[in-house]
């Protein structure tokens, strides 16, 4: 028996993914690769365990990729990242030749997580956080573990 499900977001999913996103981002935009994300407007799924949702993957295309732009689980171990990255795997798949994503240097759990699921590492990007500090001044200076936050990362699944 499966313990959550898999649906994609919709207009009244809006103001818990706002919500859900400035608690764990500080913030509804989300910077890769020298870009702005506007994360709560974009498309996604949502994981759904007793009618109460536990999980969020945001998602952009452009040209012959996907990016994941966010990914969150509330509830670890079970099964939501990896359902979520799937379900965009699936909608994808058929249109697309790439599915990619960038993380900053200090998210060990991500690049473990994403590894462990079969994305590659396919480039770093030295000091890339400076410069994502000038359009977002919040991301922090020292991040997770108490590792100073400097490059971004990317990743990518070839589909």
């Amino acid at each position: 028996m499966k313990l959550f499900h898999i649906r994609p977001l919709n207009d009244s999913d809006r103001q818990w993914v706002t919500t859900l996103l400035r608690e764990q981002w500080g913030d509804t935009l989300i910077v890769s690769r020298g870009r702005i994300h506007q994360a709560d407007t974009l498309p996604g799924f949502v994981a759904i365990k007793d009618g109460e949702p536990v999980g969020l993957i945001t998602y952009r295309i452009e040209g012959d990729g996907c990016e994941i732009v966010s990914l969150n689980s509330l509830i670890e171990r079970i099964g939501i990242g990896s359902a979520l990255i799937d379900a965009v795997k699936a909608l994808v798949k058929a249109n697309r030749a790439r599915l990619w994503l960038i993380t900053t240097n200090d998210n060990m759990n991500a690049l473990r997580f994403y590894q462990k699921r079969g994305l590659r590492l396919v480039a770093v990007y030295p000091n890339a956080a400076d410069h994502a500090r000038t359009l977002k001044p919040s991301i922090p200076l020292i991040g997770l573990d108490g590792i100073p936050v400097r490059d971004e990362i990317e990743l990518d699944f070839p589909l």
